[in-house]
């Protein structure tokens, strides 16, 4: 298109408008977009939103149609989210109200993607082409009541009236594979998919050995480059552990920024992996032969928004955090098993709390030892902060940081005491342990009024009905270990 038919201004006349969705920040980052997208060579964009499993849906559209977008949002069935992680339907879609019980999402119709234009990007890999993250609206220009980052940004909103703002560091490790056959033949087009055939880009079991880094240097310096293009704060690049496992840290973000920046990466890795012939997995542990499990550790702290001083600082020499910062411990230990469920919201995931594989096995909290689930990082520093070791990098980011955030608020309100911390996690075996599956998991969710008044209701009861679904598939089907302890004996 003609970049002189580009409007210079947003109206106010279309359905973001009418609505009042943006706020005056968002208002001037698109008013600023439609000037970059004057000049800038664009073909392209990915208008894209998080689902509820914390993966990237979207469009790709022409620019002259984007730029309707900026005034009207663009429209995509609600059904997606009556999918589990297979994209089977476990709800009744085409009744009156889809399953969901909201009138608003009856027959499988559409919500409208309002895309928050501070989001967007220029894809480094991808020819001439834009992506931008979306919220979420019913055609009332009611909020979608199942748009994670929706319900993401409601915590935020309560914990910015109380003067706080929830920072977010992030530690995710991956696996890269090198792809041997891709099994796309209509046999394998099943659903879901058989996975392809790989093999690891170098041996493991050398943390951090130099001559590892080297070999699979290569590939982290193109996800490198990818990720920098796109503003992503980078930290580090890392071989972990195992075979064909990497680590990415980033510096500290707001928490919707932090939330954004997830899904934004996951989705650069895979893609920039896959161009290249390689394949890019957060599932927690493959069945592959020696592989060892990825875990997601999460760096969290409040700081005063006026102020921007760490709330969980403390100047006595006698204390390692603040008060404010133990009452926040207090309350991810008490809620630690519910808060699970979004933490660790896959089946695989509990292979590695079951494994030992350095993983937390209990709600505790310790000065520096990362065999606890809360690591006390910086104790008696300025950047003094809580990682929690627990989750696992295919959870999704908004959902796992709101139960982070509501859980450590409710230990702060009802000013709980954590206790001392622990020298010695893995000798606890009096304290609560963490969930052995995802059905002790959501179960413990299911009983949880905080998350319930937090979250709220609707979304509990969906999200439970959307994991019983997995589950059942998962105990309904065969597995190899079945077979081969069964078949031939009895």
């Amino acid at each position: 298109m003609s970049k002189q038919n580009i409007v210079s201004s947003i109206g106010l006349d279309g359905f973001i408008g009418k609505h009042k969705l943006w706020n005056k920040e968002q208002k001037k980052a698109a008013e600023n977009l439609i000037q970059r997208l004057k000049t800038e060579d664009i073909t392209y964009v990915r208008v894209t939103y998080c689902d509820q499993h914390g993966l990237t849906r979207g469009k790709m559209l022409p620019l002259k149609q984007f730029i309707s977008v900026l005034e009207n949002g663009l429209a995509a069935t609600h059904a997606l989210f009556a999918m589990d992680s297979a994209n089977n339907i476990f709800l009744p879609v085409f009744s009156d109200d889809g399953g969901f019980g909201n009138a608003e999402m009856g027959g499988a119709g559409d919500m409208i993607m309002v895309p928050d234009p501070a989001t967007f990007r220029v894809l480094p890999w991808a020819d001439k082409t834009g992506w931008v993250l979306s919220d979420l609206y019913l055609k009332s220009g009611a909020a979608m009541p199942f748009s994670p980052r929706a319900i993401l940004a409601s915590q935020l909103q309560k914990l910015h009236a109380k003067g706080y703002e929830l920072l977010i560091g992030l530690e995710v490790e991956f696996h890269v594979f090198k792809i041997d056959d891709p099994q796309l033949t209509m046999q394998a087009s099943t659903q879901p998919p058989e996975p392809p055939s790989v093999s690891p880009l170098a041996h493991a079991y050398q943390y951090q050995g130099e001559q590892n880094l080297d070999e699979v240097a290569p590939i982290l310096e193109l996800f490198h480059q990818s990720l920098q293009a796109l503003d992503l704060p980078i930290r580090s690049l890392e071989d972990e552990w195992g075979p064909a496992q990497c680590e990415i840290t980033m510096e500290p973000l707001p928490a919707m920024q932090a939330a954004d920046a997830m899904v934004l990466m996951r989705s650069t890795l895979k893609q920039v992996a896959r161009r290249q012939g390689y394949l890019v997995t957060f599932m927690c542990k493959p069945a592959l032969p020696n592989v060892y499990s990825s875990g997601w550790h999460l760096h969290q702290s409040l700081v005063d928004i006026k102020t921007g001083e760490n709330i969980f600082a403390t100047s006595k020499k006698d204390e390692f955090v603040s008060l404010i910062g133990q009452q926040y411990i207090a309350g991810l230990i008490e809620h630690a098993r519910a808060c699970t469920a979004f933490s660790n919201p896959t089946i695989n995931g509990y292979k590695r709390m079951n494994s030992n594989a350095l993983a937390p096995n209990r709600a505790v909290w310790s000065v520096d030892n990362k065999a606890a689930c809360l690591r006390l990082a910086n104790a008696g520093d300025p950047s003094v902060h809580i990682e929690n070791r627990s989750g696992e990098p295919a959870a999704n980011p908004y959902l796992f940081f709101a139960s982070q955030l509501a859980a450590g608020m409710d230990g702060i309100s009802k000013k709980r005491d954590p206790g001392p911390p622990l020298n010695d996690p893995y000798a606890q075996t009096d304290k609560t342990p963490l969930p052995a599956s995802l059905m002790e998991a959501i179960t413990a969710l299911d009983e949880s009024k905080l998350l319930r008044d937090a979250i709220g209701d609707t979304y509990i009861g969906y999200y439970l009905g959307l994991k019983r679904h997995e589950i059942h598939r998962f105990l309904s089907t065969v597995t190899d270990w079945e077979h081969k302890e069964y078949f031939e004996r009895f």
